[in-house]
């Protein structure tokens, strides 16, 4: 396929194909256009989210599907799918269903929000927890 053609088709053709079958998905809050992770996706999950309307990956850890909150309650409604010009990485604007996307936990023992939720100090080259 031409690569113009790509960049200015109204059709949806993500290419899977250049990543190994898997594409980067940003997640980010529709409300607050907070990043709340990154997850990669193959078609299946694409497919899965698509009919769910739920944001589903592929983890690259598990080697498994799984949609966002099946585990957890914690679940990501999608709001909008952006792409980007080359159709090789995608935004899910979200709205979320619980209390966070991480699957970690702050002090109180509550999912964080984001799964950034720390920042590079450059004065000390040391990360400071950012979700207290």
């Amino acid at each position: 396929m031409c690569k113009n053609n790509i960049e200015t088709t109204t059709a949806i053709q993500l290419q899977f194909e250049k990543r190994g079958n898997l594409l980067p998905v940003i997640v980010q809050e529709s409300s607050s256009m907070q990043i709340l992770m990154l997850g990669y996706i193959n078609q299946e999950a694409f497919n899965i989210t698509l009919k769910k309307g739920l944001a589903t990956f592929w983890s690259t850890s598990r080697k498994e599907l799984w949609t966002k909150g099946e585990t957890s309650g914690d679940y990501l409604s999608i709001d909008n799918i952006l792409t980007d010009c080359d159709q090789d990485a995608v935004i899910y604007q979200v709205t979320l269903k619980g209390n966070g996307s991480c699957h970690t936990k702050n002090e109180q023992g509550v999912h964080r929000k984001s799964c950034f939720y720390r920042k590079l100090s450059t004065s000390n080259d040391k990360l400071i927890n950012t979700d207290k």
